[in-house]
């Protein structure tokens, strides 16, 4: 990608990938580092892509471990060329700044190739998620069905019907505006490589790559539990807990625990005030945690919590 900078008039910065072609058969993309500050997909998928035998290939494959370069070096959701979140910027601009640049050459250049598309995400440092995939609602009964099957066989404990915010620009919403199969996740977070994370996202990457027939073998779809992949929503409004101003907050929860309504998520601390009492912060819905939070200190209108529900079929 062009990126002039003082010294560097012509100057460019080299983003990672790996295209595998097979010759004839289906494409897949896998991209990961689209947060900087999200460490398990870098991982995998540049593991992956040294592992894989180019010979053992049918069709195509195509890795981007770390989307956001700049971001992934600085260890920063955003990035630190244009202040951008990345996952914000498609279908993006081939005269903008440097997200959005790149943003439109996935758009335009990588996403018309493709027929399945894996966003492999991980919370971060600003919050810790429940070990699942995602998928967005489309108003379409038999995409949905295809792409919860993609789930399935992607095989992380859970996964996330997702009504999100800010969907139409992510890396996600790209694919479905190609007509490709997308499903993204949230493995890990607090800003931390996470073991059984990096382990999910490789088994997943390997299941998906079986089950599009790309390569030899089976998936495998086992849970520790013996089940499969938990089916879970996120589309109650209430399924967000904002901050309601700035101070220090001590959670009284973990990611996957069983919540009611009324239960108390935690306090609310005003530590410049030492002599004022928290205030305390109560659950809306039923639910699990799916989302906790990474950093202590919250600013009023943060998120430090969201809560996922068992999926109603809708």
């Amino acid at each position: 990608m062009p990126q002039s900078r003082d010294g560097g008039a012509w100057s460019v910065i080299e983003v990672p990938i790996a295209i595998i072609n097979g010759g004839k058969g289906p494409a897949v993309l896998f991209t990961g580092g689209v947060h900087g500050d999200e460490y398990e997909s870098q991982i995998a998928i540049s593991r992956i892509a040294r592992q894989i035998d180019p010979q053992s290939v049918r069709g195509k494959i195509i890795m981007l471990p770390a989307v956001d370069l700049p971001a992934a070096v600085a260890g920063r959701r955003m990035c630190p060329i244009d202040g951008r979140d990345f996952n914000r910027c498609m279908p993006g601009d081939a005269r903008g700044s440097f997200c959005q640049m790149l943003a439109h050459y996935i758009e335009t250049t990588i996403m018309p190739q493709v027929e399945v598309s894996v966003d492999i995400h991980s919370a971060g440092n600003s919050m810790e998620a429940a070990l699942c995939s995602i998928m967005h609602w489309v108003d379409d009964a038999k995409v949905i069905e295809r792409t919860h099957v993609l789930a399935e066989h992607f095989a992380a404990p859970y996964n996330v019907m997702f009504w999100g915010v800010d969907e139409t620009a992510t890396v996600s919403a790209s694919a479905e505006r190609h007509g490709a199969l997308s499903i993204s996740t949230e493995i890990g977070g607090y800003g931390r490589v996470r073991p059984d994370a990096v382990r999910i996202a490789e088994r997943g990457i390997s299941n998906v790559l079986k089950w599009m027939k790309i390569v030899d073998g089976k998936p495998d779809i086992s849970q520790p539990n013996g089940g499969r992949t938990k089916q879970m929503q996120v589309r109650d409004q209430r399924s967000y807990l904002f901050a309601p101003s700035d101070g220090l907050f001590e959670p009284l929860f973990l990611p996957e625990q069983e919540i009611r309504a009324g239960d108390l998520a935690g306090n609310l601390h005003f530590i410049e005030e030492w002599a004022r009492e928290p205030q305390p912060i109560e659950f809306q819905i039923d639910g699990y945690i799916w989302m906790a939070p990474g950093s202590g200190r919250v600013k009023k209108g943060d998120v430090m919590a969201v809560i996922m529900q068992d999926y109603d079929g809708h």
